[in-house]
């Protein structure tokens, strides 16, 4: 038998990274993955800033270039007769967002893992984990029962983690879903990151390789049994009555897929780690997709759990206290976007929100700015500055006025 230092479950946008950079610090490391690569996966494709200039230091980005998917270093987001266009700032010196489809993406960070020494396992599911006493020590394989051992058992195995329900892992924050999503590609659109909302609807292109377009639309959760019988056209009319000539486009395009979708996007945070076990990702974490941070997040975690760990792994007590960590850090860098993002999710925005977008609206440098807290470049307690409340107070002169 094998003992490895540490076995990652799941192998995607926080899994293998988390075992790159493990095996990079000297670590023998084991990934599983249940299914098989190159494969599909629900997800909204978008890498903000932050997650570009993570792929960059891992030196992942050139590849992730290479795959075709176009840099997206504009954002044109409307509201009624506001429309704000701009870009984030850079992280990093990274300015471009990219969106590359799944089953490209996903086997470049498994084989930046694999090129790190890291030993990977396709098609080959968990079923259980191995105790000793309290403690984690290891993972029994689904397909043969046959049990690998580690010091350290990472979950990154999704929402409805099995490390995390095996290792009676509790919500430690949890709100109610607000929206369900549908989205396909679409060929013939024009290119840009385009966001649109009117009170009770949300729409979304993000351009993706092959001169594909996502189109996404998120309506209210409570309409998800209503709609789902007819997922495409609950999708066109969401389209249709947000943004009217994004739904001409997409007439005189054509769809390249069929519809995806979900009404099952769960808000909460997990215990983060116990004795012999760490969640990351979806795992850990979980928030309604609309404002794309899944792969972000993802990043940040996985980089977040290599840098607490660093060369302690085999001391028991400065692991214990790296795990700790990064469970503190990982919930206070997340929560400010969670709650953001349960705003946003709610799909009606409220007065006051309307009169900040007007003011920044008249302001090239506050619309980067505003489109920065939305990549995470920015912190959102940092952006509502004195000036911003002097502008919005004098627009709000302005309409009174007129």
């Amino acid at each position: 038998m094998t003992h490895y230092d540490v076995i990652v479950v799941g192998a995607r946008c926080a899994g293998a990274p988390a075992a790159m950079l493990l095996a990079r610090a000297g670590y023998r490391v084991l990934m599983v993955e249940r299914g098989t690569f190159p494969k599909d996966t629900l997800s909204t494709l978008y890498i903000h800033q932050p997650g570009v200039a993570a792929l960059a230091r891992w030196g992942l980005l050139p590849a992730v270039v290479a795959t075709g998917a176009p840099a997206l270093d504009n954002v044109r987001y409307t509201h009624g007769d506001i429309r704000l266009d701009g870009c984030s700032w850079a992280a990093d010196g990274q300015r471009a967002a990219y969106a590359p489809r799944r089953y490209l993406l996903d086997p470049i960070l498994a084989q930046g893992a694999v090129d790190a020494g890291v030993e990977f396992r396709e098609n080959c599911s968990v079923s259980d984990l191995v105790f000793d006493g309290d403690r984690v020590v290891g993972v029994r394989l689904g397909s043969t029962g046959a049990v690998e051992r580690a010091t350290l058992v990472v979950g990154a195995d999704g929402m409805r983690s099995t490390v995390a329900a095996k290792a009676g892992a509790p919500l430690v924050v949890e709100d109610p879903t607000s929206t369900c999503a549908y989205y396909s590609y679409w060929s013939g659109l024009r290119p840009g990151f385009r966001l649109y909302d009117t009170p009770g609807h949300w729409v979304g292109t993000v351009p993706t390789n092959d001169g594909a377009t996502l189109v996404a639309g998120y309506l209210p959760q409570d309409q998800f049994h209503s709609v789902r019988g007819d997922a495409l056209n609950a999708l066109l009319t969401n389209v249709e009555k947000t943004a009217p000539e994004l739904r001409q486009e997409m007439a005189d395009g054509a769809r390249l897929e069929r519809v995806y979708g979900t009404g099952d996007q769960r808000n909460f945070f997990r215990q983060a780690t116990g004795p012999g076990w760490v969640l990351v990702g979806d795992a850990a974490h979980h928030k309604d997709s609309i404002t794309a941070r899944g792969i972000t997040d993802g990043f940040y975690q996985a980089q977040l759990l290599a840098d607490c760990i660093g060369d302690g792994l085999h001391d028991p007590d400065r692991l214990r206290t790296a795990l700790d960590t990064y469970a503190e850090q990982r919930t206070e860098a997340l929560t400010p976007e969670y709650r953001a993002t349960l705003k946003t999710a709610r799909l009606d925005p409220p007065a006051h929100h309307l009169d900040l977008l007007r003011a920044i609206a008249t302001s090239g440098e506050l619309t980067d700015r505003y489109f920065s807290t939305l990549s995470g470049v920015c912190p959102i307690d940092e952006f509502v500055t004195p000036e911003l409340l002097d502008l919005m107070e004098e627009t709000d002169m302005k309409g009174t006025k007129g």
